[in-house]
């Protein structure tokens, strides 16, 4: 007989961490939860966006895009639960806001689908996982995963190269043949308009965009670096989802901005439970996975404390 494939939800159902019946209860879906949470995040976006212009003349413009660009960059975290088809019931809903927040924050989003299923896949596997974020061995290199210029030089050189027709070696491992010409069609459509917005901005002297979404989102995203450490750094390389998986215990105020991806261990588990049921199989996994009671410090001083001594 072929030998059964190990999943992240098969692991918690032999594991006795989860029932069946509990999983359906966890797993029910509903577009209730998501209007509500993103009629708050709209009305977040514009007291940020109302705070730079406030700002305007002054040197307070600069913290004041800071904020701005905090909440921008977390349009990371709708997207990715729209990737997961877990933000609304409705599928079509999860596509469009999906391909509105890559938009926002320059992450093609059906290339983005497949490269995150395949991270689904081979979490914190080397050489597998295509979004493994390695352990620094320096200060210096933990400093610069922060700065998020690795991440800029690689995403923006991603963008260009699929605009340009080119699906690398590593990419047609988890993209198949037939999705190839989607992802270069998105790249191309996404770079037209990123240089027709350019074009209009050179062309009339309108400077907005650069104020309220451009340098906002560049001052943004070590935050989102900050974050995005967290979830597997430092943690073991091994296919178990108990351990290579952090989840990390954060106040009201970054639950809601992360869409409770801060319950990063339960996700890996169930990724198809929708982002308004974390909570409730965080409960119920609260003593399997490991947990970071310090929240995104917690994360870091571990990781800084490993790299002090070698791993």
């Amino acid at each position: 007989m072929p030998e059964a494939i190990v999943t992240p939800l098969t692991q918690a159902l032999s594991e006795g961490k989860l029932t069946r019946a509990e999983l359906r209860a966890f797993m029910r879906r509903s577009n209730g939860p998501a209007f509500r949470h993103l009629a708050l995040w709209i009305v977040l976006l514009a007291l940020t966006a109302t705070g730079v212009a406030l700002a305007w003349d002054s040197w307070l413009i600069w913290p004041a895009m800071f904020v701005h660009g905090v909440v921008l960059v977390h349009h990371f975290s709708l997207q990715h639960e729209c990737v997961h088809y877990t933000v609304f019931r409705t599928r079509w809903l999860n596509d469009l806001v999906g391909n509105i927040c890559g938009a926002i924050i320059i992450l093609p989003h059906q290339f983005f689908r497949y490269e995150h299923c395949d991270h689904h896949t081979h979490t914190q596997i080397d050489g597998d996982d295509p979004e493994l974020v390695p352990m620094p061995r320096t200060f210096g290199q933990y400093l610069l995963y922060l700065s998020a210029i690795p991440y800029w030089r690689t995403k923006i050189r991603e963008l260009v190269r699929h605009a340009a027709g080119r699906i690398d070696l590593h990419e047609k491992r988890f993209l198949p043949k037939v999705a190839e010409r989607t992802v270069i069609r998105e790249a191309r459509i996404m770079l037209a308009l990123y240089t027709a917005l350019a074009l209009t901005m050179l062309a009339t002297g309108w400077t907005a965009p650069l104020w309220f979404w451009f340098i906002p989102l560049v001052l943004g995203e070590p935050v989102m670096r900050f974050i995005r450490m967290t979830e597997h750094v430092g943690r073991p390389m091994v296919a178990q989802m108990h351990d290579n998986t952090r989840t990390n215990l954060v106040s009201w105020p970054w639950r809601f901005l992360s869409w409770n991806m801060n319950y990063h261990a339960e996700h890996h588990y169930v990724a198809s439970v929708p982002f308004h049921a974390l909570p409730r199989l965080h409960r119920k996994l609260k003593d399997h996975v490991h947990v970071e009671p310090g929240g995104y410090l917690g994360a870091h001083r571990d990781i800084l404390r490993q790299l002090r001594h070698g791993g």
